[in-house]
């Protein structure tokens, strides 16, 4: 793909149209640059499609499970929100073999994640018919904490690694909340990031920059966040119906984009890599977590 800055922010279908079905969600890039994304051609499978726009059905869940969010831990395997199950799923990369890392009855449904710097995850929990939302935390006792309720539908979260900062967002809101996050401990100092006047908003990720992507689900963009809660831009993508975000590309700074209504993955290029491909890199887990020491320590 085109690198030229003129062509930042420009977004282009990666895959043909119809490979997934309307629940496509996930996504997360590996390592090698791959995009994983759930529900391609069918429910309960997860597709891999290459930087070249190349898929295929990689994995088959379990019976009865589905997934949504996605991410790597830091040794490389991937963590699953099974939203059906109440699972939390766990795929070892080199062996494909899938296991439950945590489970948790009273889960409406998980269904964004994000994890900090030690694998501390933290997972968006909606309940569509009633409105109504919460979030939890699961630390390496692989146990579900409630970290608060009585929210509206909680969905897109993401963790902002170098200013120690949880972001969780509402769908039917169309708002941003920030809190405070010390490292190995619960979000505290609710406050309000931003709020859009319309449409909705789905998953999000952020940049290096401390940008937040966010999947603007109707509308048909995603929008540029800026730390301070100003839009900086909106993106426009394929379809109306975009559903989540994540970095990848050889730079980091390829984003790609799920589609729901297309059933496709879209991607355009940012002037800054993603949090989680900078992450990936040799000692970048180290240097954060020094960092997040000498704040804790304050």
């Amino acid at each position: 793909m085109a690198t030229r800055d003129d062509d930042l922010y420009v977004s282009r279908m990666l895959t043909a149209p119809g490979l997934f079905t309307a629940g496509v969600e996930g996504p997360a890039c590996d390592a090698e640059g791959n995009i994983y994304a759930v529900n391609f051609g069918r429910e309960g499978t997860i597709g891999r499609v290459t930087p070249a726009g190349e898929g295929g059905v990689w994995l088959e869940l379990p019976l009865g499970s589905i997934g949504n969010g996605i991410r790597f831990d830091r040794g490389g395997d991937m963590l699953i929100a099974d939203y059906t199950n109440h699972n939390i799923l766990r795929v070892d990369m080199e062996t494909s073999t899938v296991s439950v890392y945590a489970h948790e009855p009273a889960l409406n449904q998980p269904n964004d994640l994000t994890i900090d710097i030690d694998d501390t995850l933290f997972a968006s929990d909606p309940n569509w018919n009633e409105g109504t939302g919460q979030f939890w935390r699961i630390g390496d006792d692989r146990m579900f904490v409630r970290v608060e309720a009585g929210m509206s539908t909680t969905n897109g979260i993401e963790i902002d690694v170098q200013r120690r900062l949880l972001y969780l967002n509402e769908t039917a809101t169309r708002r941003i909340w920030a809190y405070d996050l010390p490292l190995g401990g619960l979000p505290t100092n609710k406050r309000l990031l931003t709020e859009f006047p319309d449409f909705a908003l789905d998953g999000m990720r952020l940049d290096r920059a401390g940008n937040l992507f966010v999947a603007r689900w109707s509308k048909g963009t995603v929008a540029m966040v800026s730390p301070t809660g100003d839009v900086v831009r909106e993106v426009t993508v394929s379809g109306k119906d975009c559903t989540n975000v994540a970095f990848g590309g050889a730079d980091g700074r390829t984003c790609y984009v799920t589609v729901a209504d297309t059933g496709a993955i879209d991607e355009f290029r940012t002037e800054h890599p993603g949090q989680s491909w900078w992450m990936r890199q040799p000692g970048a887990r180290d240097r954060l977590s020094m960092g997040a020491a000498r704040v804790n320590r304050r």
